[in-house]
This record gives structure tokens, sequence and C-alpha cells, in this order.
């Protein structure tokens, strides 16, 4: 037993007890509006966050806040050395400040005036680089800053955001191996959203962090455009024909690796790639009970914690969205029954 980390177990698996819960999230989801969903959060675990929220994007905000909350609260109670899984997890909350700064640098920069970003997350001591990132004044200083900082060579405007996903799944691999096959999952997603629906060739910055993941066979992959076999002659005024050979899910999953390949099993069209991701959310809870369970205290049953918790609150999300528009019922939901 490890008993340096006996508390911080017991602590985890209470966390995880105070979940939303499948069933609660249900019945958040038939509830007629926004503002009556968000009542029925009232005396759960987000209800300080929520209390104020106005707009879905609000509620959905909130809903992040206080996970990070949680993971503060865990790293609270871990033995020394042991913040590194928990300062991993909440990488991604940097990477969304990260975003907002850009964005709100952007747009000065190009003569908009249209506010401030929206307040960024409070990373405590849990954060990388943001003390030194959030004083950026400027695009380039941000970019530079980045470049200099873990978060490493930002790439190209377009490709920030999947990078800085791509950097936080290889830190969190390297944390926790039973990431790994979430990780190759949700890299397999993003690859498949570039090729399939952006129709956008993958920045080299972005190949270089997948391949260890993905390798690179995929990013080759994509739009092809072949001439006609049979001669013919262009008519004039006539702009010369080719026929277009467009990438399908199937296709693209004969490139990855059989653990990443799972991801888009069952997956046929890009349209259904949001049952996909729907999917991969559902497999990381199972798989986080299934760790949240584990026999002996440690760093699993932390892990586990941390990524049911997350679930709930994502399940939470698409319950309030479905409560916004009166819809009775969430199809994301279902699509994971």
């Amino acid at each position: 037993m490890r008993s340096d980390w006996v508390a911080a177990s017991v602590r985890a698996r209470s966390m995880a007890q105070r979940r939303v819960g499948a069933g609660t999230c249900r019945s958040i989801a038939a509830a007629p509006g926004l503002q009556a969903g968000l009542g029925r959060l009232a005396d759960t675990v987000y209800g300080e966050e929520l209390n104020g929220a106005r707009t879905l994007t609000e509620a959905h905000r909130a809903t992040r806040r206080t996970v990070l909350w949680q993971l503060r609260v865990l790293a609270g109670w871990l033995p020394a050395g042991g913040t590194r899984l928990i300062r991993a997890a909440a990488a991604a909350f940097e990477a969304d400040n990260i975003l907002a700064l850009d964005l709100v640098l952007r747009r000065q920069e190009a003569g908009a005036n249209d506010g401030d970003a929206a307040a960024d997350f409070d990373l405590g001591g849990l954060a990388t680089a943001w003390p030194r990132l959030r004083t950026a004044s400027t695009s380039e200083e941000l970019q530079a800053a980045l470049a200099s900082s873990p978060w490493g060579d930002p790439g190209p405007d377009s490709a920030l955001p999947d990078v800085l996903t791509a950097v936080w799944l290889r830190r969190l691999t390297a944390e926790a191996a039973a990431v790994r096959p979430w990780a190759a999952a949700a890299a397999a997603l993003i690859c498949a959203r570039l090729l399939l629906v952006d129709g956008t060739a993958p920045a080299d910055r972005l190949v270089a962090l997948l391949r260890p993941l993905l390798g690179t066979a995929w990013s080759s992959t994509g739009v092809r455009e072949t001439r006609p076999s049979q001669p013919h002659t262009s008519e004039p005024g006539n702009s010369e024909t080719r026929n277009s050979e467009t990438l399908t899910p199937e296709t693209l999953r004969s490139t990855l690796p059989p653990s990443a390949a799972q991801a888009l099993a069952g997956i046929d069209r890009s349209a259904d790639l949001w049952r996909a991701e729907a999917a991969l959310a559902v497999r990381i809870e199972t798989d986080g009970f299934s760790l949240l369970r584990a026999g002996l205290p440690g760093p699993d049953v932390v892990l586990g914690a941390m990524t049911v918790l997350a679930a709930d609150a994502w399940r939470v999300r698409a319950a309030l969205a479905a409560a916004a528009v009166n819809a009775g019922a969430s199809e994301v939901l279902d699509a994971v029954a």
C-alpha cells in the first residue's frame, strides 16, 4: 500500500461521489429552458459557480471552473511530488486562457474595440506558464513567450488550438500511462476534423506533436484530384474537368494505428464525428470508474476521480444545451446511453 497516497485517494473517491450523474443530467435536459435546468443544479457541486449564469456560454464556463476548483482541492491532498499529474490535467485550462488572450490581442490589433476577454481560469499553483504569458501585450509577444515556454513553438496562427491540445495530451500521457489510449483517440479526432470537416492540411508542428500517438501516415492523406483516364478535348470556353476523390472516415482509419483508429469505428460520414467524440467521453468515463475502484491507494485512483469529474461536467453541459433550446432531451446523451 502506498501510504502517502491514502488521504488523497480517500478524498478523490469522496469528491467523485458528489457528481451529478447520468440520471440527473437527463432530468436537466428535459427542463423547460436554461434557467429551469440551472435550478436543478443549485444544490449540487456546480451550484456556487452557476449562480448568476444567464447564458449557455456562461453556464458551460461555470461547469469548467467547478472542475478546475476540484483539481485544486485534490492537489492540496497529494503527497510531495504528486501534483505533477494534477498540473498536467489543469494545463487544459491554461490552454483556454492562452486562446482567449490570443483572440483579444488579435482583435485589438485589427482595430476592434469590443471589450476585454472573459475572466481567465484561476489556476493558482497549478499554472505552468500563464503568469508570464498573460503579460503579453501583442500577439507577437504571446507567440514568442509561448515558444520559450513548456508549450513550445505555437506554429501557424490557425493551428494554435490544436497545437495546444496536442501538447496537453502529450504532457498528460507522460504523467499517466493509462491516459495514452484516450490521448491517441483524441488525437485521431483532431486529425479527422482537420481532414474530413475543415479540409485543411495539418501544420508541420502539429504533425510532429502527434507523431508519437498517430505516426505520420495520416498527414499525407486528404482530397486528391485525379485527371480522367480517357483523352478528351476541351471545348472553347470550358475549363478542363477533373474528378475528385474525397477522403472518407474509412480511408482515414486505414492510416492510423489500431488504438487510434478505434475512435472512428462505426463512423461512415464526417457529419457523424460528434458521435465519435461522445463515445470517447463515455469510454474515458468508464475507464475512470475502473481506476477509481483500484484496490490500493495511489495516483491511478486520483486519475480516475479526475476523469469521472470531467466526464460529469461534460454530461451537465450537454444537458444544459438541450434545456436551453427546450429540446426535451439531449441527442448527445441519448447517443451514449
